[in-house]
């Protein structure tokens, strides 16, 4: 789609400086200073961001539970999973590879805006508490899943997202994915720190498998954090690139991110309870099972969404190089 333009400037032909008529660009005093005020106002607001993020994190102990070696190697451990599963969403981006300082920094950052979800969560936990388990399934839908996907986002809007080598669609589902490493990294930290001491969301301790399987749990809990930040990743890439249609882009990812969250959350009881019936599997093997065909169907959409992407580039550029060299197509023939 074409930039817009003022009917003026359309119908000039004259080359007139249409400046402060149709046209703008900083020239005056106060022009620059109108710019470099907006500077300071956009980047002030992320760096106040990032730094009460920094608090938030510095409160709740996360760095002293990552400083005791046992977390450490647990949490590691338990991510090892998600990073599989972002390591090949990575390597399915056909267009160019991602610089290391942006898929650092989106992790980072995905790190530190975990913590306001943690304190969101937590703030509305008690007005969802007394409606028992129906409460407990629209606060997955109403706050935890609209939360978490949108904090996760963020980290990606906040640094990936307004780089010029975010050049393309699938960028998005890249910088998502890892997104969503950088959080379930910080929330396996923060469960394997506390134990599991006590389940507040209505799952039992016996189905999560609590205590010595810990970091099972979490190994397995991780990929769901990858798979439904890609998803809203991918469509924030469709935005960046879709102007006229940024707003509705971004809502339709955090929509479908959150929707497949919540209902992940709404049903790993019931679905772990009810493979252990059937099958006579334990509580862990049995949520295991689970979120394998859970995260397994899930998962599946979006590496469709990859692939499709993936098989339309290659095709337009064995197009492009047809058109350039049609000799070198023939002889390939």
């Amino acid at each position: 789609m074409p930039d817009r333009t003022d009917p003026i400037e359309s119908a000039d032909d004259a080359g007139r400086d249409l400046y402060d008529v149709a046209t703008w660009e900083p020239r005056s005093l106060l022009d620059r200073a109108a710019v470099a005020g907006y500077w300071t106002l956009t980047a002030g607001t992320k760096a106040f961001v990032i730094a009460l993020a920094v608090v938030i994190l510095l409160g709740i102990g996360a760095l002293g539970a990552f400083a005791d070696p046992v977390i450490r190697i647990l949490t590691v451990l338990s991510v090892l999973p998600a990073a599989a599963l972002a390591g090949y969403v990575w390597a399915s981006d056909v267009t160019t590879t991602e610089p290391l300082s942006l898929l650092v920094g989106t992790f980072l950052l995905s790190v530190l805006t975990a913590t306001f979800a943690a304190v969101l969560n937590s703030a509305v936990t008690s007005v969802f508490g007394p409606f028992s388990g129906v409460g407990y399934v629209f606060f997955f839908f109403l706050v935890v899943g609209p939360v978490e996907e949108t904090v996760k986002l963020l980290a990606v809007r906040l640094y990936a997202y307004t780089d010029y080598r975010f050049d393309a669609v699938i960028d998005g589902a890249v910088y998502g994915a890892i997104a969503g490493l950088g959080f379930a990294t910080i929330e396996n930290l923060l469960y394997i720190s506390r134990n599991i001491d006590a389940v507040e969301m209505g799952i039992s301790l016996a189905i999560l498998g609590a205590g010595d399987g810990i970091a099972a749990v979490r190994a397995f809990a991780g990929p769901g954090h990858v798979i439904y930040s890609a998803f809203a990743g991918y469509y924030l890439g469709l935005a960046k690139f879709n102007p006229e249609h940024r707003g509705p882009l971004v809502l339709k990812g955090i929509v479908l991110a959150a929707v497949i969250h919540a209902t992940y959350n709404s049903t790993v009881g019931i679905g772990t309870g009810l493979i252990g019936a059937v099958t006579g599997l334990g509580s862990l093997p049995s949520m295991i099972v689970y979120v394998l065909v859970f995260d397994g169907i899930f998962g599946f959409v979006l590496l469709r969404k990859i692939w499709r992407y993936r098989e339309t580039y290659r095709t337009v550029h064995a197009e492009i190089d047809e058109e350039a060299d049609p000799e070198l197509t023939e002889f390939e023939e």
